[in-house]
């Protein structure tokens, strides 16, 4: 990892970036979706920009077997965002979300563009969109955004999931359904090889459950294909939570019945408006036929267990801007990933402030008691 003095001697060369980028916004594109932040609800005309700034510091302490890893221990700036969308047109929105806090060159700061689109309704039940975008996988852990995550599957920490591409989603009129289908770039896409997915997605809303379900063909290699079928579910009960993903894998057709699949499943409860605390539990395997290099090694079989508490300082009031958490999580099983994430008896500890600002709002409001005074 660069320095922080690498990465705030190149601030000045973002900004610039960022001031460029602005200017061929109209010529991007992502999804219509949550996981591409789709701007569905704006109403008004004059709505061009709404700019949000979003930051994590966490104190860290991973270890392995007892003993700590320095290098990934200590504090540290986990996430730094910048996001602005905007309305150009009634039928026109635009969203770009930059990570800032791993950008020290302008190769950089493409690669931790997250999304960048523009999205086309041409009616109210259609919606176009083309750009980088999140691939539609199904599934609520993958579906969150990184920064509300502490701890998760070894399939999520690998999966590459922000690619080119181009979706068309059909929506109900009651806005409680939508079907896409998205070609794009294969997340086993490698630098020197093109490589394809295509992918269909169901989200859905009825009451007390919600879908998050898809099937995708990913090609890994020159006519070869991943085939994925993952189910993402929801359930609400009051102030209770319950997710529960279920995927399947495989490369060919004797690998499916359960011999390649994850399962994440996560309970959590609010109490009073401002106390989450939840339990997770995951596990990725994959037989000894999947093909090597995939984002779950052959013959792993990896279990995560754990949970945690976040505690919302204004959250009474509705804002969920600020945020305070502490989370822990205990690895076991087999992993035969050299470079995998969670390991044999690993252990995963964070406590750490994650804020918030929409920066149009903020301004507004310092604009208008100044106004008063």
């Amino acid at each position: 990892m660069k320095t922080n003095h690498n990465l705030f001697s190149s601030l000045g060369k973002v900004l610039l970036l960022n001031v460029l980028a602005v200017a061929v916004m109209l010529f991007a594109a992502a999804p219509a979706s949550a996981q591409a932040g789709s701007n569905d609800g704006f109403g008004d005309e004059n709505d061009i920009f709404r700019i949000g700034v979003e930051a994590r510091f966490d104190y860290l302490n991973e270890a392995l077997e007892g003993n700590q890893i320095d290098a990934a221990s200590g504090f540290k700036a986990r996430y730094i965002n910048f996001r602005l969308d905007g309305q150009i047109l009634p039928n026109f929105t635009y969203s770009w979300r930059q990570r800032l806090n791993k950008v020290n060159s302008a190769s950089d700061f493409v690669n931790n563009m997250d999304w960048f689109h523009l999205t086309y309704k041409p009616i109210k039940n259609l919606a176009i969109s083309a750009g980088k975008q999140v691939v539609m996988i199904g599934g609520f852990e993958y579906d969150r955004a990184p920064i509300d995550i502490y701890f998760c599957s070894e399939f999520w920490n690998n999966v590459n999931c922000f690619q080119l591409g181009a979706s068309i989603s059909f929506i109900t009129t009651d806005n409680e359904d939508a079907i896409t289908f998205q070609v794009c770039q294969s997340p086993y896409d490698t630098a020197s090889t093109d490589y394809y997915a295509y992918n269909l997605y169901w989200s859905g809303t009825h009451e007390w459950y919600t879908a998050l379900h898809s099937v995708n063909l990913l090609q890994y290699a020159p006519g070869k294909y991943d085939l994925y079928f993952a189910l993402g579910n929801q359930f609400k009960f009051g102030d209770a939570t319950i997710q529960l993903d279920l995927m399947d894998r495989g490369t060919t057709f004797d690998e499916f019945m359960f011999n390649n699949f994850s399962i994440m499943g996560e309970v959590a409860y609010l109490i009073a408006d401002r106390v989450n605390v939840f339990a997770k539990y995951t596990y990725d395997t994959a037989g000894e036929e999947y093909a090597t290099g995939l984002f779950v090694y052959p013959d792993t079989r990896i279990s995560r267990v754990g949970g945690g508490v976040e505690y919302y300082p204004f959250g009474h009031k509705g804002n969920r801007d600020v945020r305070l958490h502490a989370a822990y999580v205990y690895s076991f099983g087999d992993n035969t990933n050299p470079n995998g994430t969670a390991l044999n008896k690993g252990s995963f500890f964070t406590a750490g402030l994650t804020w918030k600002i929409d920066l149009m709002k903020a301004a507004r409001t310092i604009i208008n008691k100044a106004k008063k005074q």
